[in-house]
């Protein structure tokens, strides 16, 4: 559902019933994360994908029959398969999905769930993807926001396992395919966690700005452009950026995180290689608890005296070892849009815990984890 929440949501307002088929657990090398979602329409339009290609066809037929009343599955696409070459899924991974129908019956909050979204509020959905209770069946359904929970699974117990699970999982930013015995009932259910985008807040209006406000957008973070000059800071420069801010980089910066409006994924980086501006914001980040990605611009040198200045401003090694500076990958970047990619390649790897070296001269999983965004 994640990544087909926009285009759900005016079907659902429509009143139309779609079929999707979400990734609910991966092994190996996956081709797509865990919440990956392929939905098709009654008449027979598909939106999204479960594994970039591999197995479409597949689940494609598999949402038609589930539209046509065969009722909600789970299946599993991997490479042991004996047809694992004919439906494409060659890349060694396993897939496992669940198929069901969505209309406004089973997804009566999906306006508050759009909302929460939207709003950066953390919330997940519960979904039984099976089950030997009678009364809880596959495709029944959990909201849970805050401290409020829409929906039930019929069985008191049953939805207070679950309720605890999700909120387990919002608090790990992570979805998760639990197996528990509830009621003397075993009961397999996903949890789709959705906490909003990942911010990538990005300090001093350049074209260096302009051009990873664009990058980070594309890649799928909410985009902030902060400066304190207000000459250099217009919509017309930063058409990608979501909002820009009019103030103090290190007064802005330290606001948001009083108001608890930064996290680990939430990406700082800063570019207005101007020591008035980037060490009291640096100075700042570099104090955030959250072990955030924290990136500066500048050369060699510039990176040498900024330093000296954070010490001097009271901070210890360990804090300063945390800055990415100069920031971005060595891949011979020159240019802002070259730039842009170096840096969001770096802020990609540091989230993954990967080292950004080529893949060809690396070992292990290709893929890392994926954001938890929607």
């Amino acid at each position: 559902m994640l990544n087909n929440l926009d285009v759900l949501l005016p079907k659902w307002r429509a009143g139309e019933t779609v079929a999707m088929t979400t990734v609910i657990g991966t092994r190996d090398s996956a081709p797509l994360p865990v919440g990956s979602s392929q939905m098709t329409t009654a008449d027979g339009q598909v939106f999204g994908s479960v594994s970039g290609g591999c197995v479409e066809s597949a689940v494609y037929e598999a949402n038609m029959a589930c539209l046509l009343g065969s009722g909600p599955k789970t299946q599993e696409f991997g490479f042991s398969d004996h047809d694992a070459w004919e439906i494409g899924l060659t890349c060694g991974g396993t897939l496992e999905t669940f198929t069901e129908l969505l209309d406004r019956e089973s997804l009566p909050w999906l306006e508050e769930l759009a909302e929460a979204a939207v709003e950066g509020v953390p919330a997940a959905v519960v979904t039984v993807v099976a089950s030997d209770a009678p009364d809880v069946l596959p495709g029944t359904k959990v909201f849970v926001r805050g401290g409020s929970v829409a929906g039930s699974f019929g069985t008191p117990s049953v939805d207070a396992w679950a309720v605890e699970e999700a909120r387990r999982a919002i608090s790990e930013r992570r979805h998760a395919l639990l197996t528990g015995s509830v009621a003397g009932a075993e009961v397999r259910a996903f949890v789709q966690v959705f906490s909003g985008k990942p911010r990538l807040i990005i300090f001093g209006a350049v074209d260096f700005a302009a051009a990873l406000a664009r990058a980070g957008a594309f890649v799928g973070y909410r985009v902030t452009v902060c400066d304190a000059r207000p000459v250099f800071l217009t919509d017309e420069r930063f058409p990608d950026a979501h909002e820009l801010v009019h103030r103090q980089p290190h007064e802005y910066l330290a606001a948001e995180s009083a108001a608890g409006r930064l996290d680990a994924r939430s990406a700082l980086c800063v570019l207005t290689h101007d020591v008035k501006f980037d060490v009291p914001v640096l100075s700042v980040a570099l104090r955030l608890p959250w072990g955030n990605y924290v990136g500066a611009m500048g050369s060699r040198r510039t990176h040498r005296d900024r330093n000296e200045r954070l010490r001097a401003d009271g901070l210890g090694s360990s804090e300063i070892a945390r800055l990415h500076s100069p920031l971005g990958l060595d891949v011979g970047a020159v240019t802002p849009e070259e730039t842009a990619i170096s840096i969001m390649a770096e802020i990609i790897a540091f989230g993954s815990g990967r080292s950004g070296a080529s893949l060809s001269m690396a070992e292990g999983p290709i893929h890392g984890a994926a954001l938890v965004t929607a």
